[in-house]
Order: C-alpha cells, then structure tokens, then sequence
C-alpha cells in the first residue's frame, strides 16, 4: 500500500521534489499564452452572445434549457451544467462572458492562476452546455480540456512566479502533451480511416483553400500555387499527423525539433484560414514540448535583462519553499493533498477516457473495456477525441438572407465577416469566431430541416429582433422589418489570376435557389382574442435539394 501511495504521489503531487523538474518557464509561458486565448474566446463570445441565446436570440438559451429541465428533471444539472440555470437573460449572458474575460486576464497576470482557471472552466462550460447547436465545434471541446487539466498544471498561490514551490505535477503535464498529440494523430487516423479518395491521391488540398468556413486573402493566393504544392501539402500533412507527431514520446532534442516542425506550419494554418483559437490553442500546447534548459538559452540570447531576471530559475527548487506560520503551513499542505487527490480522480479518469476513445476509432467498441466513465464526462467535455477533416469539402456554398415587402424584389441582409460580394477581400479574424457565419457555413452542406438556426434567423429578421440583426453588418430595413424573408444558396468559387486583374473580383458564384422556406408573418385573427402576432407562416416552399453538395 505505501508502495502504491509513492507512486500516486509521484505522478499526481505538486510539491517539491515530486513534480516535473526542468518546466517551470515553459509552464509559466503556457499559462500565460492558454489566458490569451481564454480572454480571446470570451471577447467574441460578448460580442455576438444575446444574439446567438438571448431570449431574442437564434436560440434562446432560456428556453432550451426549461425543456431539458421537463425531460431530465434533476439529472439536468449534469447533462447541462451550466450557471445560466439561475437566469439565461443577456445580463446573465454579459455576465458570465466579463467573468471568463477577467478570468483570462488574470491568468496572463499570473495571479491566482489554479482560481482564474477554474472560473474560466465554470463560465465557458456554462456557455457551451446552453448555447445548442453554437458550441458543438472541436475547439471548444480542446478549450475545456486545457483549462481543466492545467487546473492541475497551475501553481499554487496569489502571485506564484515561477511558481518553484509548486511545480507542475507529471500527470498534468503529460496529459497537456497527450491533448496536443491526440488533436493531431487523431485527425490523421480519421483522414486515413475515411476512406476519402481525395486524401488518398493527395488532392485534398486542392481546394482546401476555398472551401472552409471562412477564407483569408492569404489562402487566396495560396490556393492558386501549382498542383504539386497542393500534393506535397496533402503528402506533409499525414506525414506530420500520423507519425511526426511520435517525436514527443522522444528523448528532448527530439521534442524541441518537433516543436520547430509543428510551429511553423500551424502559423501557415492560422494566416490561410480562419478557424477561431483552434490553431493558436494547438500552437500554445507545443510549447509543453520545451524545457527549461532550451528556454533559459532563448531568454540569455534574445531577451532583455529585465525579463531574464524576472524569469530567473532558482538554484535549488526545493529550497526556495517559501517559509510560512506553522496554521497556514498545515492549511497549505491540506489544499495541496486534496488537490493531488482530485487530480489523481479526474486526470486518471481523463487518460482512460481519452484512452479509449483513440483505441474505438480504428477497432470500434472494446468489449473488455466498459464506456460508462466516457458517458458520464461527455456533458463537461474535458475528454474529447478529435478528427479534423476527415472527409473534404466538395464544393463551398453560401446561404444569404433577403427581406422584401412585395415578395419580388429582394434586398440582401449582408454579414460582418463571411463574404457574398464578389469583390470582398477575405479577411484575417481568427481567433474571433463569427458563429453564425460558421454554423451557416455547415448548414450550407445539407438541408435546412437538420440546421434550425436557418428558419430561426428568418423569424427573427422578419421581427426585427436587434440582437440578431446585430450579427449582420447592416440592417437594410430600418424603419420596420420586411414583409417577407428568404434564404438562398449560391455556390462560390475563388477568381483565377487572370479574372481577378480583369474584374477585380476575388469571388465568382452560381445562384442555386431558395434555400428554405419563404416565411411572412401571419394575418391578424380579429375573432381570436389570443392571436399571436408573431406568428409566421410559408409562402413558398425551398427548390434546393439535400444532396446540392
């Protein structure tokens, strides 16, 4: 028994002697830089969050979560847990959106780092648990796993520093590794387990370029690079996630290499496309590959004195403990055995999960191992599997919102950062994430009826709700809402070279047809006392088909 309580202790405690040894300034740098990107993620979120689940929003969080509430009874608090349970009005969404903002800026301050990271976890899972169909992206699930496991990472204390006295406990930091490696080997499995011939001939990156969410101007120019480029691109990305990414299991010089392999090509990835904090989170986990030996090199190198004394490393880690009264000594050293025996709980049952679900994407279900823990974490998700385009887009498509009040001619509701005019450059606006231009991005690959957002958006258009009319770039119907509102398709595709000099265009675009229904708000019943007057019905059904991709 004490054998198995040395060992727990080894992996799972924070205290001198015990933790990590050679980590301290990449810890310190990764913190840092996982609370930029926290404080990013909120911004965004308090930009766009009433329009998306106000109570006038798209999708009401309110109501989503009173009807979790009739069906689950109690057991809703896990399948949905969330805060907005004491209130989902926008001041409740402001609030928890300034709360996960000051959250990240304390983290980046290195102030009381294990509770800035907690109260970033408590607010962003709050928002994903009722925000429905904006918050299924893998991002998400890969924040909610960092801030969760660097909880365990973080030392202990108001202002730690370095944080010496708490290093960084094994399992936390091999864990922060293990996500950084899963994001990348797993969307290589899946790329090679799909089938997709595009990958399998190397063409996937053909029209790679054009075809996501939201394009930049620099994958633009990219995409019109010669075919062995793309080949070669296609070729470099299965090599780097199928085996490159194995260098970590390797001794240091080979993590440090991998490290200057990856760095670059997620700096590529972030310039040619906009995939919110998806590449900059992946880029801050790379540096958990570093040690203190390579990062105190940099610093004697390249950094100002004033910053190579703040980061100093101490001589001797144990002994600069800080001396403290024997009561806080006793409290201290009580926090500090309960937070190695959360961590053993939840890091353990991380591993297992995370474990088992990269084993079930080549051979399916393991018989012998059971998936109740898997299901149990799924509401939280700290304990994800990844799989990055695992099959290419064929074709991009756009669906445009239009008002009108005689049903003939339409007016075009345009948006802030997904482009429809043909001579709209592409723009640079990761890590912001537009979610209803992401989640428009999706629905223009299937059929309205599976994306409730799409009729949602109409209804709320042709009310005139000003916090979804916020999400677009201007509102062409100031003075009272149009009669009637559509949503169409058109099919889009980058200009050549020569069509762009000649036009200056950078888009061309084919008209599909009406994507969903045309909806008009409904006569007023003069013989019905409780007629609502925001009821809507169709005018036209859409003539697009399901399978247009």
């Amino acid at each position: 028994m004490e054998r198995v309580a040395k060992i727990v202790r080894w992996m799972f405690s924070s205290q001198p002697g015990d933790g990590v040894r050679g980590a301290l300034l990449p810890r310190w740098l990764f913190l840092r830089l996982l609370g930029m990107i926290a404080f990013a993620a909120f911004f965004s979120l308090a930009l766009q969050i009433r329009g998306l689940m106000g109570p006038h929003g798209i999708l009401p969080a309110g109501e989503y979560l009173a009807d979790v509430a009739r069906v689950l009874g109690v057991k809703r608090l896990w399948f949905a847990p969330t805060l907005l349970w004491a209130g989902a009005g926008n001041e409740a969404l402001l609030a928890l959106c300034w709360a996960g903002m000051l959250a990240g800026v304390a983290l980046i301050l290195n102030l009381w780092p294990r509770v800035s990271l907690a109260i970033a976890f408590v607010c962003y899972v709050s928002f994903v648990a009722a925000a429905q169909d904006f918050s299924g992206y893998q991002s998400d699930g890969m924040l909610l796993e960092a801030l969760f496991i660097a909880f365990f990472l973080a030392p202990q204390g108001l202002r730690p520093g370095l944080g010496a006295h708490s290093p960084p406990s094994r399992m936390s930091w091999f864990l922060l590794q293990w996500e950084w490696f899963r994001i990348y080997f797993e969307s290589g499995m899946v790329k090679w387990l799909s089938g997709d011939p595009e990958w399998r001939h190397l063409t996937a990156m053909d029209d790679y370029y054009q075809n996501g969410p939201l394009p930049t101007w620099v994958g633009w120019y990219v995409a019109h690079l010669p075919h062995h480029f793309h080949v070669a691109s296609a070729f470099a990305t299965l090599a780097m996630e199928l085996a490159i990414v194995w260098m970590m299991f390797l001794p240091r010089r080979w993590r440090i290499a991998c490290f200057f392999i990856v760095t670059p090509w997620e700096i590529g990835v972030i310039v040619t496309a906009n995939y919110t904090f998806l590449n900059y989170l992946v880029l801050v986990l790379g540096v958990l590959l570093l040690d203190d030996r390579f990062c105190a090199w940099v610093l004697e190198r390249f950094a100002p004195a004033r910053l190579q004394n703040f980061l100093a490393l101490p001589d001797d880690m144990p002994a600069v403990a800080p001396t403290i009264a024997a009561g806080r000594r006793d409290v201290r050293h009580r926090l500090a055995v309960e937070h190695a025996i959360l961590g053993a709980v939840f890091l353990s049952w991380i591993f297992y999960v995370t474990t088992l679900g990269m084993l079930e994407m080549p051979f399916g279900a393991v018989p012998l191992l059971p998936r109740g823990p898997m299901t149990a974490l799924e509401p939280f998700r700290i304990a994800n599997a990844y799989g990055l385009f695992a099959r290419m887009t064929r074709g991009r498509y756009e669906i445009e919102f239009q008002g009108s009040n005689d049903n003939r001619t339409w007016t075009e509701y345009s948006f802030r950062y997904k482009q429809l005019a043909l001579d709209a450059r592409p723009g640079i606006y990761a890590p912001h994430q537009p979610r209803l231009d992401w989640n428009l991005w999706f629905a223009s690959l299937g059929d309205w009826r599976s994306y409730p957002i799409v009729p949602q958006t109409e209804v709320r258009l042709a009310q005139g709700a000003p916090d979804v009319l916020a999400l677009f770039a201007k509102n062409p119907f100031p003075q009272a809402p149009p009669k009637y509102v559509r949503a169409i398709l058109y099919q889009y595709w980058f200009t050549t070279m020569a069509e762009k000099r000649a036009t200056g265009n950078w888009w061309k675009r084919n008209y599909i047809g009406v994507y969903a229904p045309v909806i008009t708000r409904a006569p007023a019943d003069p013989a019905s006392a409780n007629a609502n007057p925001d009821r809507f019905v169709i005018v036209q059904m859409p003539d697009v088909l399901p399978d247009h991709d």
